[in-house]
């Protein structure tokens, strides 16, 4: 159902959340809240993208499918970003698989409503540009992870942007999810996860992840994690920080500086 026009709660999609209020109250009724269920596949490599989608809560995996079936995680999108950027860039289909890895919920939105919105709503514009590159960021620096450095710090910094997007403390995985996440065999993450376990940097039983220590969790994490939570700054300003569910009252400020 969309939403209603006659009132416009602060959105808890950092990227509509930092919109002047006026341009927020334009698109508001456009937007619909939507449910976005485990597994939930919201588009599919080759087909058209007929929607997009702003999370804001449990976040989104970007997975790329090779020709014998491996697949492999290049990216996370959360409640600092969009589903669907394709369609701002002019395109209406993606190599990618946008698939739902922790429940929650999104505001959906028509893909030919956001086309028309791109250049009567400047702010809105530059918004999602600025979120296109920091997901290009996001997907450069995974590359160079998973090529250079240890499956124990790539399952660190996995852990840390799971967590940053998931509600509470814990969120639903597996060892097998996570090996196909990060391209590595599952024997793999199972050692490493052990290990993290016995340092009590995380807690996991029936299928489920927990940090238990932060800061150690990010000592052992490669640097691509504090590159990718910088980018993160540089999209919403020095306060994004960890953990961060909603933008600051001086983000819009910053945005209509950079018009």
């Amino acid at each position: 159902m969309a939403l209603a026009n006659h009132a416009t709660p602060a959105p808890r999609n950092r990227l509509l959340a930092a919109l002047p209020s006026e341009d927020l109250a334009r698109l508001w009724p456009q937007l619909e809240a939507v449910p976005l269920p485990l597994r939930k596949v919201l588009s599919a490599p080759g087909k058209p993208i007929t929607a997009v989608y702003f999370p804001e809560t449990g976040y989104v995996s970007m997975l790329a499918y090779l020709a014998k079936g491996d697949v492999i995680e290049v990216g996370v999108v959360g409640n600092e970003g969009i589903v669907g950027l394709p369609v701002l860039l002019g395109d209406d289909n993606d190599d990618c698989e946008a698939m739902v890895q922790n429940p929650g919920t999104a505001l959906r939105m028509d893909a030919a409503a956001l086309r028309a919105e791109l250049d009567r709503t400047p702010a809105f514009r530059t918004l999602l540009l600025r979120s296109a590159l920091f997901q290009h960021r996001q997907v450069v620096r995974t590359a160079a992870c998973n090529g250079r450095h240890h499956t124990d710090q790539r399952l660190a910094r996995w852990l840390l942007i799971a967590h940053d997007r998931a509600e509470g403390g814990s969120f639903a995985m597996t060892h097998e999810f996570l090996a196909m996440m990060l391209g590595v065999r599952r024997a793999g993450i199972t050692v490493a996860a052990g290990q993290f376990q016995e340092e009590g940097l995380i807690r996991y039983e029936r299928g489920r992840i927990e940090v238990t220590d932060r800061p150690g969790l990010e000592a052992a994490a490669c640097e691509c994690y504090g590159v990718a939570r910088r980018a993160l700054d540089q999209l919403f300003g020095s306060n994004a920080g960890r953990r961060a569910s909603a933008a600051t009252e001086a983000t819009p400020a910053l945005l209509r500086a950079s018009l």
